[in-house]
């Protein structure tokens, strides 16, 4: 086989395991953006490896590619701008070939942004540990080698890792698709009529909300409320039109149902440009935590794939 021809096999056998290494980015890193360009990294390690060499090229590629994410996760710019408390991760839209597997209730709730979010509190090492084992199933001698670590000393950082996200989470459990649409169309139809008690009453006690700054600050800005008395104040003003508003989004939006990694979410949608997302982690029947994330970055993939959806009527068609 000429030069020419073993490039373009080699290629073929990088492009055949690529989806598989961004939705092993995207967990390690929570952005989609940030995955594509590790995965690209890769391609040009992968092009300058003496691949004759390389015995098992889908070994060697999670390798680089973990490694070049945990370089990226160690780096000062990534510390700054994910600082906990002050970061959320990039949405995805159900589908998306960058969420992964999906086989399993370990592999679904890896995605989920609250997990992706909870996995900021974690090290690095004890992040790609946690995604290497509950999302993909490696052994932990093959997790040792990824990592250049110890089996037990792999097996210590899947122990911390599993604790503190245990620790911190709601445990929401599969949720029935249909039961979570009816709950959060709910909270949409009381919202956009202002029952303000009938928003209460959807959501749990110690109900949480957390947003972005609506694309009007840095993506590193957010705004958090603990009562469901005030996250029902807000979703009531947020559904309120105002001309300074609908100046700011261009128009009025049209809001869709959608389910977004995993989660049942509303889209904001002005023509075909996705401006802003609301995700809602269900427990028990009623919203335990509202995620609202609007910065326009966060927002690119999420538009390009709903531009090749078919999505349902809105169930509200203007703000």
């Amino acid at each position: 086989m000429d030069s020419t021809a073993t490039d373009r096999f080699d290629t073929s056998r990088f492009e055949a395991g690529r989806t598989r290494l961004a939705s092993l980015a995207y967990r390690l890193l929570g952005s989609a953006t940030d995955a594509e360009d590790a995965v690209q990294d890769a391609f040009l390690h992968w092009q300058a490896a003496d691949r004759e060499r390389i015995k098992v090229p889908e070994a060697w590629l999670t390798k680089v590619v973990t490694n070049l994410c945990l370089d990226r996760l160690r780096s000062a710019q990534a510390r700054r701008e994910r600082a906990a408390g002050a970061w959320l991760p990039e949405p995805l839209l159900d589908g998306d070939p960058m969420l992964g597997p999906a086989d399993t209730f370990e592999q679904r709730e890896s995605v989920s942004l609250a997990v992706l979010t909870l996995m900021e509190r974690l090290s690095p090492v004890e992040r790609a540990v946690y995604v290497l084992r509950e999302a993909f199933s490696y052994s932990h001698a093959e997790i040792a080698e990824i990592l250049d670590i110890t089996e037990s000393a792999g097996q210590q950082h899947l122990h911390r890792a599993r604790r503190r996200i245990t620790d911190a989470r709601r445990r929401t459990g599969e949720v029935d698709r249909a039961a979570a649409r009816r709950i959060v169309e709910e909270f949409l139809a009381a919202a956009s009529s202002g029952r303000t008690e009938r928003l209460v009453a959807l959501l749990t006690d110690d109900a949480t909300a957390i947003a972005d700054s609506n694309g009007a600050g840095p993506a590193t800005t957010l705004v958090r409320y603990d009562t469901p008395e005030r996250i029902a104040a807000i979703a009531r003003a947020g559904f309120r039109p105002t001309p300074a508003k609908l100046r700011r989004a261009g128009g009025a939006p049209a809001v869709h149902y959608a389910v977004v990694n995993g989660a049942p979410a509303l889209l904001f949608v002005l023509g075909e440009q996705v401006i802003g997302t609301v995700t809602f982690d269900i427990v028990g029947g009623r919203i335990a935590t509202v995620r609202g994330i609007a910065v326009p970055a966060r927002l690119v993939r999420l538009t390009e794939a709903w531009r090749h959806h078919a999505p349902d009527a809105p169930p509200v068609t203007r703000w």
